[in-house]
């Protein structure tokens, strides 16, 4: 077992999740109590101390629940506000303007959500689809850019096998967010190192958060295009997570399992001279950056 001399923050998490409708598919309801903690507890004895749950408004969020799995686990959780893409966007994103959008985010942000007294601490994960970005997508982008100018709070992002950041990155820009605390998530799906570093170029932090997926890459090539952008001084803007969403991901059920990026991955990139500070960088300097220590730790 693998334990780092620092605190290690997973940046992309989902605790409880439901796409199962849309997707028709009822392994992506993902709400096994004992599995969960049993794997987060896994995760306390290698050094994690925050879980980022970017389960928004539309995803299956449950704060009761996430709440009984921190003190069950002794994780911190950070909960999330926002709208995920089509289509699994509920009725009101449709229905309200982008200002009153803006409005349910920032009581999320600074109230509560749903009537606790736990607030959000991230605007995420909104997302984008294949193609191009609908109309619906942008004016959710366009009200998190507001609830970010009035609170502050980090944006996480949905890119679909990490396109169109340059296109969210647009919107941004024109709504002056600060872009030092925006993730685009899901970028190494992009397989596009070229893409990645004028993501990063931009001043977006990125993340390798579909690690152990390897139907869609070999954790060989992600291992490769960390260790270049490591070298080449783009560390101080990655973050890393698993983006566990379905129940076969679980390693009972034959998946990696949430332990997979410290006893698996990270080794494969010390193997590639990925040394100590970059790996601190990525795991718990920039998280506490990005996600506020503040109002997070």
């Amino acid at each position: 077992m693998i334990k780092l001399d620092f605190p290690v923050t997973y940046s992309h998490e989902h605790t409880t999740i439901d796409l199962s409708g849309p997707k028709k598919d009822p392994d992506c309801r993902v709400d096994d109590f004992g599995r969960v903690v049993e794997e987060y507890r896994g995760l306390w004895e290698r050094g994690v101390r925050t879980v980022v749950d970017v389960t928004n408004r539309g995803m299956g969020r449950n704060v009761p629940y996430v709440g009984k799995v921190a003190a069950a686990s002794g994780l911190k959780i950070l909960s999330s506000t926002g709208y995920y893409k089509e289509p699994f966007l509920p009725e009101e994103v449709y229905r309200l303007e982008e200002k009153e959008l803006a409005k349910i985010l920032k009581d999320e942000l600074l109230t509560g959500i749903g009537g606790t007294s736990v607030k959000a601490s991230v605007i995420g994960e909104i997302g984008t689809g294949k193609g191009a970005i609908q109309p619906v997508e942008e004016k959710v982008f366009r009200a998190a850019s507001r609830a970010h100018a009035e609170t502050g709070a980090p944006i996480v992002t949905h890119t679909t096998l990490g396109s169109l950041g340059l296109e969210q990155i647009s919107i941004f820009k024109s709504m002056g967010v600060d872009l030092s605390r925006v993730v685009l998530s899901h970028i190494d799906l992009s397989g596009d190192l070229d893409y990645m570093k004028r993501l990063l170029d931009a001043g977006v932090n990125i993340a390798f958060d579909t690690i152990g997926k390897i139907k869609y890459q070999p954790d060989t090539l992600r291992a490769q295009w960390l260790s270049r952008l490591c070298r080449e001084g783009y560390s101080s803007q990655i973050v890393m997570s698993m983006d566990i969403t379905r129940k076969s991901h679980y390693k009972a059920n034959g998946g990696p399992g949430y332990a997979y990026l410290l006893d698996t991955f990270v080794p494969a990139l010390q193997k590639r001279g990925v040394d100590g500070r970059c790996l601190k960088a990525m795991l718990c300097d920039n998280p506490a950056r990005i996600y506020g220590a503040e109002r997070s730790f």
